[in-house]
């Protein structure tokens, strides 16, 4: 999906593609000449500032957008995935496991570590998978309803494509 927003929003425009990079990471929709965090409208200095780029970039970022069939039809129906209990995990008592694939397309990688997880009695409270076409690191966040134990982390590292083991 990222490559057909590059190619659409064009190379000549690098700016636009950080406003694009924000909204799509953060599940920003544009419609109704303005951005949207679901029902909430967000004020354009607000993304401009998060972005890192002038105000009138986010403009012309949701002009062209609003332009573009193909663009419209992506960025319009953004929404936000909701709350993630990773930054609240510790002071809920709760356990994270993070995973980087070596291919983050390998099949099998969630299964096998929500496998082990509920192997050993731990109930996934929450999954959460970065997008490899619009991430640079893409992981695989499993938070668990109780702490995990550091003996998973070798029988997670043989999970055929997992590369790296975090838990915390």
């Amino acid at each position: 999906m990222w490559n057909k927003i590059q190619q659409l929003l064009g190379p000549r425009h690098p700016e636009r593609l950080k406003v694009a990079r924000l909204c799509i990471e953060n599940g920003l929709a544009i419609r109704d000449d303005g951005i949207y965090l679901n029902q909430i409208e967000i004020p354009t200095a607000r993304v401009a500032r998060a972005a890192g780029v002038d105000r009138r970039t986010v403009v012309e970022t949701v002009k062209m957008i609003q332009s573009d069939r193909g663009l419209q039809a992506i960025f319009g129906r953004l929404q936000s995935a909701g709350l993630s209990l990773k930054g609240i995990a510790k002071q809920l008592g709760l356990g994270v496991v993070e995973i980087t694939a070596s291919d983050p397309k390998n099949v099998g990688i969630l299964a096998g570590a929500s496998k082990l997880l509920a192997d050993a009695g731990i109930s996934v409270r929450q999954a959460i998978v970065d997008d490899p076409e619009l991430s640079p690191d893409p992981k695989l966040t499993l938070i668990g309803d109780t702490n995990v134990p550091g003996n998973l982390i070798p029988e997670m590292l043989r999970i055929k494509g997992v590369a790296r083991v975090s838990v915390y």
